[in-house]
């Protein structure tokens, strides 16, 4: 179980005197291999959240448990840019994350699932963003983490490159299931994705509304089931829209 209380989050407001008040009274629990969007406005401290679980950003009012018998637990981190090291290929980047360097059979696991293994020679100059994106998936993967974080993943791609990935993703979620908080302002791509939807509020953030997805993993290949299951959560929920 990963346990976050964080009573507020604030940094320097831009061009204004004082400070901004990021995220307040913002408590969520998390299963462990449990799959949970969090869907909200642009702006209302969504990737803050991220940073503050990642470590990078310890300027915070509140308390993180991220799970017993873990003094240092592994984090990936999917980032909205792939950030891969030009000068490295897609193997040698994925490599770059693994402490374990005998874990090659891992990495070749990873890159057949993700239709990759091709191009896990090329250098990223030579990929298409969804490319690139997807070695950036296998990477933060590969080092088996205790959480997994995942911030736009998929934005500015085209809708059948998003789909193709979230598929992708998908199924190497269910061969190897991880913990994963999955940032996205797309409700469909949420409902396609999570166990636990999660909805939040604009800044200061905290938790507005949220629901379990009840359509099977079938289902959601059905663009149809997921427009009607968009529409009840609406019709149950009239202040999301």
């Amino acid at each position: 179980m990963i346990a976050i209380d964080i009573k507020s989050k604030r940094y320097p407001a831009q061009g204004k005197a004082g400070q901004h008040l990021a995220i307040a009274d913002f408590k969520l629990d998390v299963s462990l291999n449990e799959f949970v969007c969090l869907v909200g406005p642009s702006g209302c401290g969504k990737t803050t959240l991220l940073n503050i679980l990642a470590g990078l950003d310890c300027d915070y009012n509140g308390a993180i448990n991220l799970g017993q018998g873990h003094s240092q637990p592994k984090i990936g981190y999917v980032f909205q840019n792939p950030r891969l090291l030009p000068w490295r290929t897609v193997r040698q980047n994925i490599e770059l994350a693994i402490e374990d360097r005998a874990a090659s059979d891992n990495v070749d696991a990873l890159l057949d699932i993700m239709q990759l293994t091709q191009f896990q020679h090329v250098y990223p100059e030579r990929l298409s963003l969804g490319m690139s994106r997807r070695a950036a998936i296998i990477r933060a993967f590969a080092i088996n983490p205790d959480l997994l974080l995942m911030d736009e993943p998929f934005v500015s791609l085209d809708t059948a490159t998003a789909r193709q990935i979230r598929m992708l993703l998908v199924n190497l979620w269910k061969e190897r299931p991880h913990t994963v908080l999955f940032v996205t302002h797309d409700l469909r791509e949420a409902i396609a994705l999570a166990d636990r939807i999660v909805f939040l509020t604009a800044a200061p953030m905290k938790v507005v509304a949220e629901t379990v997805v009840s359509l099977s993993r079938n289902e959601r290949d059905n663009e149809l089931a997921i427009e009607a299951f968009r529409q009840q959560l609406f019709s149950d929920h009239p202040e999301l829209r």
